[in-house]
């Protein structure tokens, strides 16, 4: 891809904003955490996740209020809720954006969900990562707060440690981009400021109000956040589903790269592929938007409860809570999904759960 530019948009209070758009198809805007949309662009990974997306989809990227190439002249006492609100409005405005989808990516969570249960005849889906309706909860884990405790006492030490030891990048190339982009995100006394704001922002009151579906992601090691947590949000959600995707590494569209991309492209392009909606998630059997025939001709060779294991399997349940829900043993369960691999030709669960969001769940 070539270089793409930034642009600008200025907030009602004055902020200017950073951003990009860039790629073909539904609009989707990566709403930030700590970011710097720039220097994003020199982590291999993240460049090629981006240049993944942009085949199927119009990605906005944009920096928030005091990080990246966003104004850093800011109140440190205005980086709640409300503010980040008014950027996202200001970055659609400024692109001409009316209805898009959203990826809420960690801290951003909150604000793709305020957005949606305000606004809701703007936003199609939402994607949701990492993060929680009450961010508390986000940065709860040990190996958070003990990471935050950096933040004012050294700020070079925090960059690279949340960069490897907390986002799992290597020593490489890649790992030290990642701790550069963090660097160069913004100044240690805003972002001393920004989390310090994060922990008062709750929009658990809105979740019943958000009526676009919402797919909630959810790959943590287990020092992190807990499935539980994800699993809660969308439970929450009046069309939520939850989908815990295989590793551990605490990141989107870095640990099997093509799996989450084909996830998140299928979802914005054509919403649920079962009978919650129509079908047409991209999948090995064909092209983005229509079923794979592989997948159809497998799903008729499925038992009925060989289906429903699958079914549970796609929700993000473990083969423990998939015998609880079925009566059956965890043995039993084991043997189902052995068949189902083999039926499926997939290698494991996240390449069974691809396969069925390829077809209409019969059941």
């Amino acid at each position: 891809m070539t270089r793409v530019d930034v642009r600008f948009a200025r907030a009602r209070d004055g902020v200017t904003l950073g951003y990009q758009m860039f790629g073909q198809g539904p609009p989707l805007v990566w709403l930030p955490s700590l970011s710097n949309i720039v220097a994003q662009w020199r982590i291999p990974a993240l460049r090629a996740a981006y240049e993944g997306l942009a085949g199927s989809l119009t990605v906005v990227l944009y920096d928030g209020r005091g990080t990246g190439v966003s104004d850093r002249r800011i109140d440190l006492g205005d980086l709640g809720l409300d503010a980040h609100l008014r950027d996202l409005h200001a970055v659609l405005d400024d692109a001409g954006l009316h209805r898009v989808s959203l990826l809420g990516y960690y801290h951003s969570v909150p604000t793709a969900l305020a957005f949606a249960a305000r606004n809701p005849g703007r936003v199609d889906r939402l994607v949701l990562f990492g993060g929680t309706a009450r961010l508390r909860e986000a940065m709860l884990p040990a190996q958070t707060q003990a990471l935050l405790s950096l933040v004012d006492q050294d700020w070079g030490l925090f960059a690279d440690a949340a960069a490897t030891a907390w986002l799992g990048w290597d020593a490489a190339s890649s790992g030290r981009w990642t701790a550069e982009a963090f660097r160069t995100a913004t100044s240690a006394p805003i972002a001393k400021a920004w989390f310090e704001a994060a922990r008062d922002i709750d929009v658990t009151g809105e979740l019943s109000a958000v009526r676009a579906p919402a797919l909630v992601l959810h790959r943590q090691g287990e020092q992190r956040i807990p499935a539980e947590t994800s699993r809660r949000l969308a439970d929450a959600l009046p069309d939520g589903r939850f989908v815990e995707l295989p590793g551990a590494t605490p990141t989107l569209f870095i640990e099997n790269q093509d799996a989450d991309l084909r996830l998140v492209t299928g979802f914005v392009t054509a919403g649920w592929p079962t009978a919650a909606g129509p079908a047409g998630f991209p999948g090995a059997g064909g092209p983005a938007g229509s079923p794979g025939a592989a997948g159809r001709s497998a799903a008729g060779r499925l038992t009925p409860r060989e289906t429903e294991v699958l079914g549970l399997l796609a929700s993000g349940d473990s083969n423990a809570e998939i015998a609880r829900r079925l009566g059956i043993a965890v043995h039993t369960v084991e043997r189902h999904l052995s068949s189902i691999y083999r039926k499926l030709g997939a290698r494991g669960r996240s390449d069974a759960v691809r396969l069925m969001l390829d077809f209409r769940h019969p059941g």
